[in-house]
């Protein structure tokens, strides 16, 4: 949901990229006779070399430095603080005319217009599937961030009638993005193509906007939450089980027809360290390439003290389940446990995505302790960190592992979630999803449908910690689902827009806490009964074998009842969640000048304030 300043290329060739400067250039300026539009578009080259700039200006390339509550670096973004930390901005905001906005839409219309001139008829049904998956993509995330916007479907010139047209409904918008991606569904080929969008991909993001759209509208009803669509629903729109249907049925093509499965990986880590991503699972990865320098920043984020800081948060861990399926927060102690006794006997899962005791990078023989210096929670990450023996390990903007965009396990959960939601889950549905997943990983505790109902977990129920708005007798496992998709999908850039469907926004201002200390002293973090830190105060002296960290020092740490507790960096900052406000991004305000000189009464998202009188 945060805007990203760095850019990513998924096509690793250096000839596209270049072919793709000159073919974008008759879009913004008087076309020259060698690129006019009817001088292009004529084999399937052209078209290929054309979309190519769907999957770069689209597609999130390093979705795992979002923050969340699972996830802080030291310095929180905007979104995080909330409150006036949030302003309407003047132009950009994600609705401006350039990459990744309305200029990327007008890219798409203009191949769909120019696309019968290409002389290869399959070339054509292919690269319009491509382009209609990509409008169904780029419609999706709009409507994430503004709610309604206006549908357009053709290209727009500066005299066009419908470039300043108003909005539509979600519902007209969710409709033309439906028959966009259905027609994908139906074109595109069905091999495995990892790196280009294919059938399966085509259904994994229907089954994703569709759970998105089920949710929203069954956390945010529109009979109790009129504001939140500025343009009233028609009276005949879909349901929220209409749309929770369709993203079961399309999670379930690809789960009964499609050519994937979770990967078998002897250590979870590697599925998302390794250069090339894993075909089995990876239904669409971003490709990134060493020798061409088109890489992404994973494992410099991980392991430099220069690059934010990052950590999971205390609420995060505490919410991941034992190896054996119970609860860690059912635990005696559990609230004061010591960060070597706290990761005993957890779901495999965590160990591999954050620091734990024992630890030893991929490719390396020692044992390394979380590094407090690289983490703001003491909760290190290590999802994504690459095979230590790999040139430019840790270097800043230097990591080439692939990313994923679609994975076979999201589609797993959505089904799984839109059952739940439904009410019509059943334990084999549960069996083949959330306990495949925990199969895969060595897990000997499964899901119960009935024992999770029968008893929803109190950490995950309650406002300090977990989801205010669940309730219903799908309680308990919708819950449990929730917490999976936590785990098996952490830094994969989905927890915002998740808490945002289920009207969970209130979930940012929950505690940011990170690793208990009883106090004063030394510490082990290794499980090796040797001390690797040392935490001290005025007249503690330094010591020379572990690492020293002095309580209340900028370069130290902060514990929460001063010379204990937990590791709460962020005591200092404001943090609000605006619930009739901050679930959708402001409309900037020259683009509603713009549209009232036009004539037209482009409305501000409910509660944002832009000094504007209309």
């Amino acid at each position: 949901m945060e805007d990203k300043t760095m850019k990513r290329y998924i096509i690793p060739f250096v000839a596209i990229i270049a072919c793709l400067t000159s073919c974008n250039g008759f879009l913004d300026r008087t076309p020259k006779a060698t690129l006019a539009a009817e001088n292009y578009f004529r084999d399937e080259t052209d078209l290929q070399l054309f979309s190519n700039t769907f999957y770069n200006n689209l597609i999130d390339k390093e979705p795992y430095n979002e923050q969340s509550d699972q996830l802080v670096c030291l310095n929180l973004s905007a979104f995080m603080r909330g409150g006036t930390s949030r302003t309407v901005p003047n132009s950009g905001g994600g609705w401006g005319s350039g990459a990744g906005a309305w200029g990327d839409l007008r890219k798409m219309n203009t191949l769909l217009e120019y696309i019968d001139q290409c002389e290869d008829d399959a070339a054509i049904v292919k690269y319009t599937a491509v382009t209609r998956f990509f409008r169904a993509y780029f419609y999706f995330n709009m409507v994430k961030r503004f709610g309604d916007v206006p549908w357009i479907d053709e290209q727009l010139e500066s005299d066009s009638e419908n470039l300043y047209r108003p909005r539509d409904s979600r519902e007209v918008i969710m409709t033309h993005m439906l028959e966009d991606i259905d027609y994908a569904i139906e074109n595109l080929p069905s091999a495995v193509s990892t790196y280009r969008v294919n059938r399966w991909t085509a259904l994994a993001l229907k089954a994703r906007f569709c759970l998105f759209e089920g949710t929203f509208r069954k956390y945010h009803d529109p009979s109790q939450h009129e504001y939140m669509y500025v343009v009233p629903l028609p009276e005949d729109s879909r349901t929220s089980a209409d749309y929770l249907g369709l993203a079961a049925d399309a999670a379930k093509e690809i789960i009964d027809e499609g050519p994937y499965k979770l990967a078998k990986v002897d250590d979870y880590r590697t599925l998302f360290a390794n250069v090339d991503a894993n075909k089995d699972e990876f239904i669409l990865a971003i490709k990134n390439d060493q020798s061409l320098q088109i890489c992404n920043n994973a494992t410099a984020y991980a392991v430099m003290p220069t690059q934010g800081t990052p950590g999971f948060t205390r609420k995060f861990v505490a919410s991941v389940l034992m190896a054996d399926g119970t609860r860690f927060t059912d635990k005696e102690g559990w609230e004061t446990m010591a960060f070597v006794d706290e990761m005993k006997d957890r779901d495999p899962r965590l160990s591999a995505i954050a620091v734990g005791p024992g630890n030893v990078w991929l490719g390396d023989t020692e044992v390394s302790a979380p590094d407090l210096g690289c983490t703001v929670t003491g909760y290190q990450v290590m999802k994504f960190v690459m095979d230590k023996t790999l040139p430019e390990w840790g270097r800043v903007d230097k990591s080439y592992n692939d990313m994923p965009v679609f994975r076979y396990a999201e589609v797993l959960l959505n089904y799984a979630e839109a059952k739940a939601e439904l009410g019509t889950l059943t334990q084999d549905d549960i069996d083949i999803t959330v306990n495949a997943l925990r199969d895969r990983v060595g897990m000997t505790g499964h899901l119960s449908l009935d024992d999770a109902n029968a008893n929803p977990d109190s950490y995950l129920g309650s406002s300090e910690f977990g989801y205010r708005n669940v309730s219903g007798a799908n309680k308990g496992v919708i819950l449990e689902i929730r917490r999976e998709r936590a785990v098996e999908l952490a830094m994969e850039g989905f927890r915002l827009s998740d808490l945002l469907r289920w009207r969970e926004g209130k979930c940012l201002e929950q505690p940011i806490y990170g690793m208990y200390f009883k106090g004063i002293g030394k510490y082990d973090l290794t499980g090796d009964g040797k001390a690797d830190i040392n935490i001290w105060k005025d007249t503690n002296p330094k010591s020379k074998d572990v690492v020293d960290y002095e309580l209340g020092t900028a370069t130290g740490i902060e514990l929460t009842d001063g010379a204990s507790g937990y590791v709460y960096h962020h005591s200092g900052v404001t943090r609000s969640f605006d619930e009739n406000r901050d679930y959708y991004y402001p409309i900037p305000t020259k683009e509603r000048q713009l549209y009232h000189e036009k004539g037209v009464d482009l409305k501000q998202n409910p509660g944002w304030v832009d000094g504007l009188s209309y």
